[in-house]
């Protein structure tokens, strides 16, 4: 069995909130290759979303309106557009204050021919970082999802049960399930088995059609962490990850607790669910982003309680310009970014993020348009996305005949078409 720490360190202490005891510890390293060339050239968790913000910006916003203040950030593939926006948004943190940011990519500390081997391999190369902060608390987090949560309510849980882990959950139908790590509990939500990707997935007591699946959260005492680390660096038969490896054996050997979503959710008068999502396809990232648009979305952007914070770039208003029948600037249930100009073209439903310009006589809709790229005169766009800088040439046409879309870009079986400059880049030849 494994040694239970003191258990005076279990206590919840009356010196303030218990997140300002914890260091937030971030993966971010995943390439997210599902989303087709959207993560060519960048990870993830630094995949635009929202009109201003990134993917990993969730995460990071989730911790800090918790109240902590210390954070860890692990980075591996394709990590220079992710480090260069944590450098620019999130250089506020100061050490002074006790506060800490680090950047920590694979730099080879534990072994010069290992990168990150898995997720638990991703914090043990940084165990000697990590420890100068002197944290008591671990939250490991997923940098890739979208959804707002407040995490002080789950380390409040995992102190009260005296858990050794503590593993964020939601609930999904058995369908889903089978691509999630899935858990099975008792009356109490103590884990007694945690599978990855069961093809026949556990139920949730009294409810035969739902399971109990892991967000890839997960809260240690931080000294019962290292301790595990330092175990499971030892096994050689280790594939060094958390839901595969660590998280199965402490609920062999340990106490391993769920936490719901739905009990530390965070959501605004204009929410009525709890809000998650893995935008990890071309379709979810679209349907997500285009969700947005709604007259009241499921998910809160203008929450001014839990703002999500991103580096904002200083850019003049948006501005729509032209006032002619057919080469009308103008815009219907879309949101329209900072340094956007909308030139004599029309709008419906869609997305446009800074500096985006689309020009006369040009119509789009459902569309999703990422930072700096630009429309030519005459398109016609629905149903699509558009990477970032890129430049649609003049009178094109995408969204109305699938087999020809097909042949030139992206198109996702739900019919969503992603545009890249390259793939424009051979349309020439």
């Amino acid at each position: 069995m494994i040694a239970k720490p003191d258990k005076a360190s279990k206590k919840v202490g009356a010196s303030g909130p218990l997140s300002r005891h914890a260091m937030a510890y971030v993966l971010a390293g995943g390439r997210g290759s599902r989303l087709m060339e959207l993560t060519d050239r960048r990870a993830k968790p630094a995949v635009y979303f929202g009109g201003k913000s990134r993917i990993i910006d969730f995460a990071l916003s989730n911790a800090l309106n918790s109240g902590i203040r210390r954070f860890g950030v692990a980075t591996q593939y394709k990590a220079h557009s992710l480090i260069r926006h944590l450098q620019r948004g999130w250089n506020f943190l100061r050490p002074e204050r006790n506060e800490t940011f680090d950047i920590l990519p694979a730099s080879q500390r534990v072994s010069e021919e290992a990168w990150y081997a898995g997720t638990a391999d991703a914090v043990y190369q940084n165990l000697d970082i990590i420890k100068d902060s002197d944290p008591k608390y671990m939250i490991i987090l997923a940098g890739d999802h979208i959804y707002k949560m407040d995490y002080e309510k789950m380390l409040q849980q995992h102190v009260e049960q005296g858990a050794d882990v503590t593993i964020g959950c939601l609930e999904v139908s058995k369908e889903e399930a089978t691509g999630f790590g899935v858990m099975h509990v008792d009356d109490h939500d103590r884990i007694i088995s945690f599978v990855e990707k069961p093809k026949d997935p556990p139920t949730m007591p009294g409810n035969p059609d739902r399971c109990l699946a892991s967000m890839g959260i997960y809260v240690f005492e931080a000294q019962f962490l290292w301790d595990q680390l330092e175990r499971d660096a030892a096994d050689p038969n280790s594939s060094r990850d958390f839901g595969k490896d660590i998280i199965p054996y402490i609920v062999k050997h340990g106490k391993a607790v769920a936490h719901h979503f739905s009990k530390s959710c965070v959501r605004s008068r204009q929410e009525s669910e709890p809000y998650w999502r893995d935008v990890g396809t071309v379709d979810a990232y679209w349907e997500a982003n285009i969700d947005l648009t709604d007259v009241v979305p499921e998910l809160d952007l203008y929450d001014s309680e839990w703002p999500i914070w991103t580096y904002g770039e200083i850019t003049p208003p948006a501005k729509f310009v032209h006032d002619i029948d057919g080469r009308r600037g103008s815009a219907v249930s879309s949101l329209v970014s900072g340094g956007c100009i909308v030139s004599g073209a029309f709008l419906k439903r869609s997305l446009l993020f800074t500096g985006v310009r689309v020009n006369s006589y040009s119509m789009v809709e459902n569309t999703i348009i990422l930072p700096q790229s630009s429309v030519g005169r005459g398109c016609r766009l629905r149903n699509v996305v558009v990477d970032a800088r890129v430049s649609i040439p003049d009178g094109l046409v995408v969204g109305e005949d699938p087999e020809f879309d097909a042949k030139r870009f992206r198109r996702t079986e739900k019919g969503v078409c992603l545009i890249t400059q390259p793939m424009l880049d051979l349309l020439g030849r």
